[in-house]
């Protein structure tokens, strides 16, 4: 995660150096407290955060249990891991909802530039495909055309926007509430304003507003690019509109994440949702104990196999048994390509496995380059129907047009049918086995064999 990138490469050296040693002793732990102490404190976490982190560590560390364990290296890091889940809240923090009350009402507030009218519209395409129907209310009546960029980011998700006068917030928020009501919405979002700094006009108009719809939900959004400063800011929300929880933004950024880490110690206000990306379904469910482990190096593979499950449909089974029957197509490669651009981007996926992140920062060489998908997909769209169903007939006449058509080069094209070929080899292999599986085991050992496909991914392709 590139907003914690440094962060997360000064902790990884610091525990390689614990790792290098058999036994620990009580000035290892204190250098190595010391080392975690600067790197938190370089990523702009909060300087009282920061202290009373190091301090549990240290007393956690410092105790027999761990000095004296056979490996007392990883109980380091397992203690630290602890002590950062719980600085990041320990356990999810959903959105709740009253089930007496139609529309339910979640007002966003934060500071301008914090990027919450796009939150807004991103929490409105999440809620939309979980079955709600939600409606933006445009309240930011201060900034210019901020209405307006509300309006196209809702018809980009094809959610509706309520502008009423467009000049007074408060009777805006009241009226989108009937509008909700007269439309069928379940739930309204509230986008407020915001300034560059807090001031007490901004405030009065959050609490008038606040006053006048009685939200169920108050978010707050955090640029998490924003480093020591948005303590100040989060404490003065917390205490003239008592927030219920955070978004975190721009988290996809390249800055160095201190006040993410800082917010939930400050105000004690879980953080709900964070941000990765300008796409809308670039908001995810925050996971403190995820985002702990992916800080510390060791991935997100839960995530991964989420992100799998999303993008799966019924067509998985079908596709399966018939990769197992005839072979592996281009057409099932490009499907392929296509399910993992759902689920992020090679890129997103990479870095969520354990120690990837860290391999690529190490050896920009083998960062994993998006656009060769881009440039794959090309080169099967210049191929005939009969072409991507049997690449045996591809002969270097057809290369050269396919070649021509896609505007790649001719060793390219040989390239990805030679990679069809490897995987097509191993498919074939898989089909003998399930044949042989079949006739001696029927149904049990054909089961058995699409576990297996399923287990390598080979059943996620459509």
């Amino acid at each position: 995660m590139a907003v914690f990138s440094s962060l997360s490469d000064r902790l990884q050296d610091t525990f390689d150096k614990l790792r290098g040693k058999g036994r620990l002793t009580e000035d290892d732990i204190n250098v190595a407290m010391r080392e975690i102490r600067m790197a938190l404190l370089e990523a702009d976490v909060n300087y009282r955060v920061v202290k009373g982190f190091v301090a549990r560590c240290k007393e956690k560390c410092m105790t027999a249990e761990t000095l004296e364990s056979l490996n007392p290296s990883q109980n380091v890091v397992r203690v630290v891991l602890d002590e950062l889940t719980a600085l990041l809240g320990s356990t999810e923090s959903r959105l709740t909802f009253a089930q007496n009350r139609t529309p339910n009402v979640i007002m966003m507030v934060g500071l301008q530039g914090s990027g919450k009218t796009t939150a807004s519209a991103k929490l409105a395409y999440l809620l939309k495909s979980q079955g709600h129907s939600p409606l933006l209310a445009a309240c930011d009546t201060h900034r210019p055309a901020a209405a307006d960029q509300l309006e196209t980011l809702g018809s980009e998700i094809g959610v509706r926007v309520y502008r009423g006068d467009g000049k007074d917030a408060v009777q805006v928020a009241s009226e989108s509430i009937r509008d909700a009501i007269d439309h069928l919405n379940d739930i309204v979002i509230v986008d407020t304003a915001g300034r560059l700094q807090i001031d007490e006009e901004m405030m009065q108009e959050a609490v008038a507003i606040k006053q006048a719809v009685r939200p169920d939900q108050i978010l707050m959004v955090v640029d998490s690019m924003t480093g020591q400063d948005i303590v100040n800011v989060v404490q003065t929300f917390a205490e003239r509109v008592d927030f219920d929880g955070v978004i975190m933004s721009k988290l996809d950024g390249d800055a160095r994440g201190g006040g993410a880490l800082s917010v939930r110690e400050v105000t004690g206000k879980p953080i709900k949702f964070v941000s990765m990306g300008e796409k809308p379904d670039s908001l995810e469910v925050f996971h403190p104990d995820r985002m702990a482990k992916r800080i510390l190096g060791m991935g997100d593979v839960v995530g991964i196999i989420e992100q799998a499950q999303k993008v799966a449909d019924e067509q998985q089974a079908a596709d399966a048994e018939r990769m197992l029957r005839e072979g592996f197509t281009m057409d099932d490669l490009l499907a392929q390509m296509q399910q993992i651009r759902k689920m992020g981007g090679l890129q997103k996926i990479m870095g969520m496995i354990p120690g990837m992140e860290r391999a690529m920062a190490q050896n920009p060489a083998a960062n994993v380059d998006d656009s060769q998908m881009v440039r794959i997909e090309a080169i099967i769209h210049s191929m005939t129907k009969e072409e991507r169903a049997r690449p045996k007939i591809i002969n270097g006449q057809r290369r050269k047009r396919i070649a021509a058509g896609s505007g790649r080069t001719v060793q390219e094209v040989n390239q990805l049918i030679k990679q069809w070929s490897e995987m097509n080899k191993m498919m074939s292999k898989m089909r003998g086995m399930a044949e042989g599986m079949q006739g001696k085991g029927g149904k049990k050992n054909r089961r058995v064999m699409k576990n297996m496909m399923r287990g390598m991914g080979l059943d996620n392709l459509r």
